[in-house]
């Protein structure tokens, strides 16, 4: 019984987030099945997620059910936001559906951007009106920088410098590199400080705490959009930069950590070199070298 009411105040939740009918009877479907399944398991129905009956979970609709690595996916996604929303209220502590548990789909790597410009922009248009100057900062820099979640989250404000139009971003492995920004980045991070009010060393940040996660990154996105992710629009870079005339050596030769360094092909051009090309050819941004190996079909990242 309190699985049922705990479910039923998840889908208030959902409608009060603005999310569409067919999200949330998604939804409601897929946990209602999982929690079924627990029914019939174990002759209970928990209220809250394990990770030991979520893996079991897993393992019945791949051999049992024999469900697609795709519907799986989507098991596990409205799953994995039931498990955050019952975070967020204090109702558990513990992250029980983890990136790990999705299955890898192939993809096809002819057209990593699944939404267009006009999408982006619309999108960019909704959060601008929901007065959170903020958000729409983070989404204008998603959009036209090539930004990870992790790394947005990470971003200081001492690496932010608005006047040279760039920032220093430190990725994966804590490897540093330099992403120059466009006018459109500029003018929303610098609309957002002017109501900033905060002493963390963080550049984003929340009335909660000093910092804002990675998970209300996400919350951000799945409050407007139930299409364009932080991963979708990071793809919607990439593939912009080569429709506006970027060669795969170019989008390569801009996006190498450091500023000089040697590479199998000779001696990439330095900062004030790769800030001419980008003036010239592409006004909104540079991608990430690893961005450029994804449209090329050689690897796939998160």
């Amino acid at each position: 019984m309190e699985a049922i009411i705990m479910l039923n105040e998840f889908l208030s939740y959902l409608q009060a987030r603005g999310k569409s009918h067919s999200t949330i009877t998604a939804y409601y479907r897929d946990v209602s099945l999982y929690l079924k399944w627990c029914q019939e398991t174990f002759c209970e129905q928990p209220a809250l997620l394990y990770r030991a009956n979520v893996l079991e979970y897993i393992s019945y609709m791949r051999n049992i059910r024999g469900y697609t690595s795709k519907t799986v996916n989507h098991h596990l996604s409205s799953l994995r936001s039931y498990n955050e929303w019952l975070i967020e209220i204090g109702r558990q502590t513990e992250a029980v559906v983890l990136k790990n548990d999705f299955m890898k789909i192939q993809l096809q790597y002819a057209s990593p951007s699944t939404v267009s410009k006009k999408d982006v922009e619309t999108f960019r248009q909704r959060l601008l009106e929901s007065g959170s100057k903020r958000d729409y900062a983070i989404v204008t820099l998603f959009a036209y920088s090539g930004i990870r979640r992790s790394e947005c989250a990470a971003l200081k404000v001492e690496h932010v410098d608005l006047r040279a139009r760039e920032i220093r971003v430190i990725g994966k492995g804590d490897k540093q590199r330099l992403v120059y920004i466009n006018d459109k980045i500029v003018h929303a991070l610098r609309e957002y400080l002017k109501e900033r009010n905060s002493d963390s060393p963080f550049f984003f940040v929340s009335r909660q705490s000093g910092k804002l996660t990675a998970s209300r990154i996400n919350q951000i996105f799945n409050q407007y959009s139930d299409v364009i992710t932080p991963k979708s629009l990071r793809h919607f870079f990439c593939s912009n930069a080569l429709e506006n005339g970027y060669s795969i050596h170019e989008v390569a030769t801009t996006t190498i950590i450091s500023t000089t360094c040697s590479t199998a092909s000779g001696t990439v051009p330095g900062a004030f070199s790769l800030t001419a090309v980008t003036a010239r050819t592409f006004p909104t941004g540079i991608a990430s070298f690893m961005d450029t190996i994804w449209i090329m079909g050689v690897c796939s990242r998160t």
